[in-house]
C-alpha cells in the first residue's frame, strides 16, 4: 500500500521509475553537500547523476517531470542550482577571484542567451500558428515558408540549456589540474555555442516572416473545398482534446469513408491531429469560430455530430444543412437521451432501443427525429458461434469511468472493482483489464482502485509465471522487435503529419490510397502476435490504442461491465455478458432501468453470484440468458439485413436530398419574392 501510495504521489509507474526518482533526489540533494566541503570528485558525480538521470525522467516519468514543474523546480531552475553549486565549489576550492568572475559572467550570458532565443522562438512560432490546419488537401498554393530546421526548433530548451556542459566540464578540469586553461576553453565553446544558435535562429526570423496573411490561407482552402465538393461533414469539438477524447471521431472514419456522398471531418482543437486516426479524407481544424464562418461549403448537406459541446453552436447556423447527433455509441447512461440532442434535426441511432430511450425523455424529442441506422463499427466483431475457448475462461473486465460528477458516476471501480478481480483470480480465469481512457481523471479513488486491480493483476501473473516465467518472458521478448517494427509502419502509413501548423498545412496532400490493404494486414498481424506471444492464460491491461476493444472482445468469453455503450457494442457477439450492480437493486428494478440488463447476468457488490455466473462460460449449456440475448442484440442494435452500413449511407442519402429539396425550394421562394418586388415597382 505505502509503495503504490508514493508512486501515486511522484506520478510515477513502478519500482525502476520510483528508483530512479529516489537516485535524481539523492543527486541535487548531494551538489550543496559536496560543494560546501568541498569534494570535486563526490561533487562531479552528482552532477553526472542529475544530467543523466534528469534526461531518462522526461522520457520514463514525464507526469513526474510536470509535478516538479508545477511546484516551481521547472527544467531553467534545475539547471540554475547545479550552476549555483559549481561556482559555490570552485570558491570553497580556492578558484582565483578572475576565474570566478569569468564563470559567473559566462553562466549569466548563457541564461541571458537562452531567454533571448525563447523569446525569438516564440516570435517564429507565433507567425506560424496559421487559422487553419489540414490533411489530405493540396495547400501547396498557399506559399508557405519551410519550418525551421528541427535541430533549431524542436525541444529548443533541452538544447540550449545543455550548452552548459563545456562550462562545467571546463572548470571541474581547472579545478582537479589546478590549471585555469580549460575553464577558459569551457567558457568559451558554451558562450560561443549560444551566440551561433541565436543568430541562426534569428535567420529563421527573417523567413518566418514571409508567412502569408491569415485570409489568404482561408482563401486557399475554399479554393480546395471548392474543387472537392464536400457534401457529408463529421463535425467534433472537444474543450480538453487528448488521445481519450479522439476514440470518438476514429470510431466513425471507416464509416465515414464508405459513404456514397463525399465526407469531409472538421475538428475545432489543434490537439486533435496528433491523435486522429489514419484516413484519406480531406480534415480541417479550424480553431476560431469566426473563421468556421468563413469556410465555405455550398454543397454541405449533412453534418454528423459525435459528441455534444459548446463549439457545436458554431456549426449548427449554417441553415443550408441537416445536422444530425450520431453519439459515440448507444448506453443507457442519462447522457445518451439528453435534452440538449433536441437542437439537432435528426437523432440516429443504433436500435429501437435508442428510440425508447429517447422517448423517456417525455416532450423533448420528436419521435419522427429518430432514425435507425444501426452501429456499421460493430461488422468486424466474431460471433459467439465462432468463438474458440482457451484454456482458462478469459473475461473482459471493462468498467467506465466516473463521469462528471458524482449524481452520475456509473463505474464499478470504486465500491467493487478491486473486489471484484479478487474473486476472478480465485476462480482461476484469465483477466483482460481494460479501463475506460478517462479512469481517474476526475476520482483519486477511482485512480487508487485503478492502480490496486493492475497491482493484482501483475502479482498474479508472477505466481501464474513462477514455474514457466523465461519461457514467458522469451516469447514476450521474440516478439517486441517485429511488434515495434510494425508499430512503426504503421505510423508511417497513418497519414499523421509532423511539424507546426504552418508545415502541416504545407505538407498536406491530396490523398493517396496505396498502402491501405497493407494497413490492414499490419494491424491483424500485430494482434495477432501480440496475443500469441503473451499466451492463453495471462493477464493483460489494455490502455493503449492498440490492442483495440472490439479485438479484446473476439478474445474474451464474457464481459463484464458498467452501464456503458462497451455493453451495447458487446451484444453483437452474442456473447454472456454481466452487468455491475453496485447499488444491490432488485433485479426486476435495474433490468426496467437498464435496456442492456434485458440478456445479462446481474453481479450483485459484494460478488457472491460470480461463480453461479462463471458456469455460463464453462459449460454453455448452463446459459440461460442466451436467448435473451439474442432478442436483445436486434433491439439494440437493429436488423442484420440490411447491413448497418448499408442502413447509415441510406441515411445521409436520404437526409442530404431531403436538405437539398428544401434549399432548393428557398431559393425558388426567394426567386419568386424578388419578381413580386420588381414587378410592384
Amino acid at each position: 500500500m505505502t509503495f503504490r501510495w508514493l508512486c501515486g504521489v511522484l506520478r510515477v509507474r513502478g519500482k525502476t521509475d520510483l528508483f530512479l526518482v529516489f537516485l535524481f533526489a539523492a543527486g541535487f540533494a548531494a551538489l550543496p553537500v559536496f560543494a560546501l566541503l568541498p569534494s570535486l570528485w563526490g561533487f562531479a558525480a552528482a552532477s553526472a547523476v542529475t544530467y543523466a538521470v534528469d534526461e531518462v525522467l522526461h522520457t520514463r516519468a514525464p507526469a513526474f517531470v510536470r509535478r516538479l514543474a508545477a511546484l516551481q523546480l521547472t527544467r531553467t531552475m534545475r539547471f540554475a542550482v547545479r550552476t549555483v553549486m559549481l561556482l559555490a565549489l570552485a570558491s570553497r576550492m580556492g578558484a582565483p577571484d578572475t576565474v570566478l568572475a569569468a564563470a559567473l559572467a559566462v553562466f549569466a550570458a548563457h541564461f541571458t542567451l537562452v531567454i533571448l532565443y525563447a523569446a525569438v522562438h516564440h516570435a517564429i512560432r507565433r507567425r506560424r500558428t496559421l487559422p487553419v490546419v489540414v490533411r489530405n488537401l493540396d495547400m501547396s498554393g498557399a506559399g508557405i515558408p519551410q519550418s525551421p530546421p528541427a535541430l533549431l526548433y524542436r525541444r529548443f530548451l533541452r538544447k540550449l540549456l545543455h550548452l552548459d556542459l563545456p562550462a562545467h566540464a571546463g572548470l571541474l578540469a581547472a579545478l582537479a589540474a589546478g590549471a585555469w586553461q580549460p575553464a577558459g576553453v569551457g567558457f568559451a565553446l558554451t558562450a560561443g555555442l549560444a551566440v551561433a544558435a541565436v543568430a541562426a535562429l534569428l535567420g529563421q526570423l527573417r523567413r518566418a516572416r514571409r508567412m502569408p496573411p491569415d485570409d489568404e490561407v482561408i482563401a486557399e482552402l475554399n479554393r480546395q473545398l471548392a474543387g472537392y465538393r464536400p457534401e457529408v461533414a463529421l463535425y467534433f469539438s472537444f474543450a480538453s482534446v487528448s488521445r481519450d477524447f479522439m476514440y470518438q471521431v476514429n470510431m466513425w472514419i471507416e464509416t465515414l469513408e464508405q459513404l456514397d456522398r463525399r465526407p469531409l471531418i472538421i475538428l475545432r482543437e489543434r490537439a486533435s491531429f496528433r491523435y486522429l486516426g489514419r484516413t484519406s479524407i480531406p480534415v480541417v481544424c479550424v480553431p476560431k469560430a469566426d473563421d468556421v464562418a468563413q469556410l465555405e461549403l455550398p454543397e454541405l448537406r449533412v453534418v454528423l455530430y459525435p459528441g455534444n459541446a459548446g463549439k457545436n453552436v458554431h456549426m449548427l447556423r449554417v441553415a443550408e444543412a441537416k445536422h444530425v447527433f450520431i453519439g459515440h455509441g448507444d448506453s443507457d447512461k442519462l447522457a445518451s437521451s439528453n435534452r440538449v440532442s433536441k437542437v439537432y434535426d435528426e437523432i440516429w441511432v443504433a436500435g429501437r432501443a435508442g428510440r425508447d430511450r429517447y422517448q423517456r425523455v417525455r416532450h423533448a424529442i420528436s419521435d419522427s427525429a429518430i432514425v435507425e441506422v444501426g452501429r456499421p463499427q460493430l461488422s468486424s466483431i466474431r460471433l459467439h458461434a465462432d468463438h474458440v475457448p482457451g484454456p482458462v475462461p478469459t473475461v473482459l473486465y471493462a468498467p467506465t469511468w466516473e463521469g462528471w460528477s458524482d449524481d452520475d458516476c456509473h463505474t464499478s471501480l470504486i465500491p467493487m472493482g478491486v473486489a471484484l478481480v479478487e474473486r476472478l483470480l480465485a476462480e482461476n480465469v484469465r483477466v483482460l483489464y481494460k479501463p475506460h481512457p478517462l479512469t481517474g481523471k476526475r476520482s483519486r479513488m477511482a485512480a487508487e482502485a485503478d492502480r490496486s486491480v493492475r497491482e493484482l493483476l501483475r502479482a498474479d501473473n508472477e505466481r501464474r509465471d513462477a514455474r514457466d516465467a523465461q519461457e514467458a518472458e522469451a516469447a514476450i521478448a521474440a516478439a517486441r522487435p517485429r511488434l515495434a517494427e510494425i508499430q512503426a509502419r504503421l505510423g508511417e502509413l497513418s497519414g499523421r503529419l509532423t511539424g507546426d501548423d504552418a508545415q502541416q498545412l504545407r505538407d498536406a496532400r491530396v490523398p493517396v490510397r496505396d498502402g491501405e490493404a497493407e494497413w490492414h494486414e499490419l494491424r491483424a498481424e500485430w494482434h495477432r502476435l501480440f496475443w500469441e506471444s503473451r499466451g492463453p492464460v495471462r493477464h493483460q491491461v489494455i490502455v493503449k490504442q492498440l490492442p483495440t476493444l472490439y479485438d479484446c472482445f473476439d478474445q474474451a468469453d464474457m464481459l463484464i461491465s458498467d452501464v456503458s455503450s462497451v455493453v451495447a457494442d458487446f451484444v453483437a457477439s452474442l456473447k454472456p455478458y454481466v452487468l455491475t450492480n453496485a447499488d444491490d437493486l432488485p433485479d426486476a428494478d435495474f433490468r426496467a432501468a437498464y435496456t442492456t440488463a434485458g440478456g445479462a447476468y446481474l453481479l450483485d457488490r459484494d460478488c457472491t453470484r460470480l461463480p453461479e455466473i462463471l458456469r455460463s462460460v464453462r459449460g454453455p449449456a448452463l446459459d440461460p440468458m442466451a436467448p435473451e440475448r439474442r432478442v436483445l442484440k436486434e433491439y439494440v442494435l437493429g436488423p442484420d439485413r440490411p447491413t448497418s452500413m448499408e442502413r447509415f449511407n441510406t441515411a445521409v442519402n436520404a437526409l442530404a436530398e431531403k436538405a437539398a429539396a428544401e434549399q432548393a425550394e428557398r431559393l425558388g421562394e426567394g426567386e419568386g419574392e424578388e419578381q413580386r418586388v420588381v414587378v410592384g415597382a
